[in-house]
């Protein structure tokens, strides 16, 4: 008999620990609670930290996360209003505000993640497809910065924008809360991870690019070939400037030395008739020096001036 009452007081010790365990649970910092009996909520939600109590058994609580969760979109293919196929990369930030209503019409984040697709996917292909392209790829206008060579790509940068994409995000945000108002979560950031052309377009764009970037490499190098030519005409107009003025200050300081040494010679020639017949001597001399070599035989009459020197010399 005692060993039965031991066994029962075993099983209640047993039953009792069981139960007292079913009944608690620990909510964390960053946790949230929903207590649902058979499936459905009692009470309001927890969302307070600490050691709570529960009916064993029949109650379950059911924990959500208290932060901030991630939700990243699927690329999708989507037009925009001037007809460019795109490439939409998208992610945002969203959390559970009120845990009751988002057991009541989510359950679970799996199906807060695909409501999210549904409701973010949706309104990013709404407001892409009814803008230009211009205005998702850029926020603010641009002024440039000087007035050179503006071509058609660059044209295009400069176009104005009227909402830009910042504001497309906000709106894109406004518009996926104003539909998840009912489910207990709010979105709370949104942005573009990443906008790119589809491939087809993209090889144009390249092709595009590319064609004007020569376009504009070929402008400069001309315009910098008619400079070149220009300060080359202005070097080689500058340096026949320079020759002549140098040549014709040559020929002058040769004529004043050809003039002075004339000068010298008459000078010297009509001081004296020795000297006249010095100079003529040299004069001649000079002559001889510059008509004659040792290979020429010459004949001279014995009337030749130039025979009296010789003979006088011999």
């Amino acid at each position: 008999m005692a060993r039965y009452r031991t066994i029962l007081i075993a099983i209640l010790i047993f039953v009792g620990i069981i139960t007292l365990f079913s009944s608690i649970y620990v909510v964390n910092e960053t946790e949230q609670v929903v207590v649902t009996q058979f499936g459905k909520p009692v009470g309001d939600a927890v969302t307070t930290p600490g050691l709570k109590f529960k009916l064993p058994f029949v109650q379950t609580a059911n924990f959500f996360d208290k932060r901030f969760l991630e939700w990243d979109g699927d690329p999708n293919q989507i037009p925009t209003k001037d007809k460019k196929y795109i490439f939409v990369d998208t992610y945002a930030r969203w959390q559970i505000v009120d845990p009751l209503q988002f057991f009541k019409r989510l359950r679970n984040e799996l199906g807060a993640q695909s409501r999210l697709d549904d409701i973010l996917d949706g309104e990013t292909r709404d407001f892409i497809a009814n803008h230009n392209l211009i205005e998702t790829v850029r926020t603010s206008n641009r002024t440039p910065i000087s007035s050179g060579v503006i071509g058609e790509l660059i044209g295009d940068s400069l176009e104005r924008i009227e909402v830009g994409r910042e504001k497309i995000q906000s709106m894109i945000l406004q518009a996926a809360n104003e539909q998840t108002l009912d489910l207990g979560i709010r979105v709370l950031d949104f942005r573009f991870k990443r906008i790119n052309y589809v491939e087809e377009v993209r090889n144009q764009v390249y092709e595009r690019m590319k064609s004007e970037r020569y376009r504009i490499a070929d402008k400069f190098r001309s315009e910098g070939q008619g400079e070149a030519s220009r300060i080359n005409g202005e070097k080689e107009r500058e340096l026949k400037t320079i020759q002549s003025q140098a040549f014709r200050e040559a020929e002058e300081i040769m004529g004043r030395a050809d003039a002075e040494a004339a000068s010298i010679y008459a000078s010297a020639y009509n001081k004296s008739a020795a000297s006249r017949s010095l100079y003529t001597f040299v004069k001649s001399m000079e002559t001889f020096e510059k008509t004659f070599d040792d290979q020429m035989h010459i004949i001279l009459s014995t009337d030749s001036e130039l025979f009296q020197y010789l003979k006088s010399a011999k």
